[in-house]
């Protein structure tokens, strides 16, 4: 698909369109300022918005007695300009003001306005008065120390041990904040956020934890309304579609030509009912829906299409999954692939497999070779088998809850073909398999918020490449642990 523009409903929009309107895109251009169907980029792909203060003592013998500071935030502030040049797009410094311990913070605080995130760089001495008053101000906060400016680094475990959202950097070179540009943009990316579940009212997930911590909005659409978007586009779009999607693939097994055109039409219904909604993500309770009679068609086709162009389309109605995939697909550029994993001790691996799966593995605007199959549990419909590079290390993840996220790692080593489990299947090396067994979803036995489903339990995301340093750092600054799955301490 990749350069084609789709049709729908009279407008055309590309994948690059797409991808353009992610955090981690700016450098890509600019994008068009409105999609096929009239409105603006949503709100989830702006540059972060982050806040600039420079802290001080008013007079200090440390670092030295005289030192002048004006220089050190004019230097400092040198470089976020050319930051912001650097990476058009996906950051905005505003403030900028110099705060003294035994100022009023009311004026600076009330001009935090929408800014997603802290940037404080500590100047002088010691302030931990002042600095106590930025961390509680709830915004993600980071906190640059370069080397004799100051003793401040000292305090991060206090804060977030107290559950502090916030991250250190101590550090001469200021060219470490710019690892920080794809956080700060995923903190954005979550806070401006729509994702839409579909269910029976009876199953609709909790989702007040990641509003609260995160600022995601959620709503709940019924199949009515993904009936009413499929019912609305055109079916010689959909055969349009239907057959790029044939020719594109390395083969077709099961499906007839009827059941691939019901399944590209259901995607560009999918496309159309987010822009309706002014959203970017979807997860549908699609075994029940299909089975009942309710969806016209699996989604998992518009699903890995959607994943594809950078949105998000998430299986199964997985609330936790979804928020991974924003999270982590936010920072890295990388398609998340739900699973549910296999775990083969003796051979030291994980079997990810799943019938739902992105092609843009390696990133968005890559592919990977597909075969057109069934869904497997029921041999009805379409779905993909995609063939994943072998080589590459990979992350896996999953929200065990809003404030927590449990993380393993390993690398990818085949593809397996085998008519047991689902149709996409990737064969991952961990480091000790008997371990991840004994400790998977252990999260899970200490959550209050809400009742693990067998869902929750099987389910983990896997990202190509390796996350989990930047998680580290997300986790401390968006205030979430990370919980190593596979670590035996």
């Amino acid at each position: 698909m990749e350069g084609v523009a789709e049709e729908t409903q009279g407008c055309q929009v590309t994948r690059r369109d797409f991808v353009l309107s992610l955090p981690w895109a700016g450098s890509l251009g600019s994008a068009t300022p409105q999609d096929e169907f009239g409105f603006e980029r949503g709100p989830w792909g702006g540059p972060a918005i982050v806040r600039k203060l420079y802290l001080s003592r008013r007079s200090s013998a440390w670092p030295y007695p005289g030192a002048d500071l004006r220089r050190d935030v004019a230097e400092i502030d040198r470089y976020l300009s050319e930051l912001e040049l650097k990476y058009p797009n996906q950051i905005r410094f505003s403030g900028g003001e110099v705060v003294q311990e035994d100022m009023e913070s009311s004026a600076w605080l009330s001009e935090l306005g929408d800014a997603d995130a802290v940037l404080a760089f500590t100047l002088n001495d010691y302030i931990p008065r002042l600095l106590q008053k930025v961390v509680d101000a709830g915004r993600p906060t980071l906190i640059f120390s370069r080397p004799y400016s100051g003793h401040d680094w000292t305090m991060l475990a206090a804060f977030t041990q107290k559950g502090a959202k916030a991250d250190v950097l101590a550090s001469s070179d200021l060219g470490d904040l710019d690892r920080y540009v794809r956080l700060f943009g995923s903190i954005h990316h979550l806070r401006n956020s729509k994702v839409l579940l579909i269910s029976t009212p009876a199953r609709h997930p909790r989702t007040d934890g990641f509003e609260r911590e995160f600022g995601t909005k959620f709503s709940f659409p019924s199949y009515l309304d993904l009936k009413a978007a499929y019912d609305s586009v055109d079916v010689k779009l959909a055969r349009k579609a239907a057959e790029e999607f044939v020719r594109s693939a390395s083969k077709v097994v099961e499906p007839s030509p009827a059941e691939i055109v019901d399944s590209l039409r259901l995607y560009l219904g999918l496309r159309k009912l987010l822009v309706q909604e002014k959203a970017n993500a979807i997860s549908i309770d699609c075994l029940g829906g299909f089975g009942r009679g309710e969806l016209p068609a699996y989604p998992c086709v518009g699903f890995s299409k959607l994943s594809d162009l950078g949105l998000y389309g998430v299986c199964q109605c997985d609330l936790f999954s979804t928020m991974t995939q924003l999270l982590v697909t936010s920072f890295s550029g990388m398609p998340g692939f739900v699973s549910d994993p296999v775990i083969d001790a003796s051979r030291n691996e994980v079997i990810h497999a799943h019938c739902v799966a992105p092609t843009a593995l390696r990133g968005i605007g890559t592919s990977s070779p597909y075969i057109i199959r069934s869904h497997l549990e029921d041999n009805k419909g379409v779905s993909l088998q995609v063939l994943a590079p072998v080589g590459d290390a990979v992350t896996v993840a999953k929200f065990a809850d809003a404030k927590r996220i449990m993380v393993s790692s390993g690398n990818v080593t085949g593809n397996v073909d085998d008519p047991r489990g689902c149709r996409t299947k990737i064969r991952t090396r961990v480091d000790n398999a008997l371990v991840l067994l004994q400790r998977w979803s252990a999260a899970l036995n200490s959550v209050t918020t809400y009742q693990p489903t067998r869902t929750d339990f099987l389910h983990r995301v896997v990202f190509f490449g390796d996350h989990v340093a930047d998680l580290e750092r997300l986790g401390r600054l968006a205030g979430f642990q990370v919980v190593h799955e596979a670590r035996s301490w």
